[in-house]
């Protein structure tokens, strides 16, 4: 193994905030083995919205403290979301496009950004199979419910906290998943449960479960970029 491709399996083992990644790197350390600072160069994270993007700035926040992750795209589908009043910085480039665009312009424009991770917050569109293919194991979502319970195509936020409501359920939580040809049929990454009591409401279960997909989403888009660079 040469010394680059052992600097390199060191880096994937660092944790990247900690002391010993902060004092190798001022000390140069990794510039004399690899010359230069392209392996520093931030893992680049799409997302695409169709709603207020509640999920996506939470995922930017959680990036913007993290020295290996940047977002450096935002697509929404829906002009009037209210995510394009925020202010963000430059180097985030949030765009609107129309859905007739989505195979056409929009998949152009990723394969010159050549994301590490291409991200679905409360995006309504069905994936095109080209996305799929040229983008395998790349492409994730968050769901409201438990898959594959409540999944499919016209299920989302309150229509399924409704549904979870009125067949009184006992539990309801979150899925992550690898997107795939069907809505909400892809490999399940991750799921986290919670209990439905007896006075929730659909408004109630909405509140919770935006507090699961706040804590765990960002955790599990870091995660899944480190393991996709360790497979690299």
């Amino acid at each position: 193994m040469s010394s680059v491709d052992k600097i390199k399996k060191l880096l994937l083992k660092l944790v990247f905030n900690s002391k010993l990644y902060h004092y190798l790197l001022n000390k140069k350390v990794f510039f004399i083995y690899i010359g230069g600072p392209s392996l520093f160069m931030k893992k680049k994270i799409v997302i695409f919205i169709s709603g207020k993007g509640s999920n996506a700035l939470n995922i930017i926040n959680y990036v913007s403290k993290n020295q290996y992750l940047k977002v450096s795209h935002v697509y929404s589908n829906n002009k009037n979301s209210a995510f394009f009043d925020y202010k963000f910085d430059p180097s985030i480039k949030v765009l609107y496009f129309q859905n007739s665009d989505l195979k056409t312009r929009v998949f152009d424009e990723l394969k010159n950004i050549k994301p590490h991770l291409i991200v679905l917050a409360g995006f309504l569109k069905k994936i095109p199979l080209s996305y799929i293919n040229h983008f395998k194991k790349m492409i994730i979502n968050i769901h409201p419910s438990l898959l594959p319970k409540y999944g499919g195509k016209g299920m989302y936020g309150s229509i399924i906290h409704n549904k979870v409501i009125e067949n009184n359920e006992k539990e309801t939580g979150i899925t992550i998943h690898f997107v795939s040809e069907q809505y909400d049929s892809g490999q399940i990454i991750f799921q986290k449960k919670i209990n439905v009591d007896e006075t929730d409401t659909a408004i109630t279960l909405e509140e919770k479960i935006h507090e699961l997909e706040h804590e765990h989403y960002p955790k599990i888009i870091e995660s899944i970029i480190k393991i996709n660079e360790q497979d690299n």
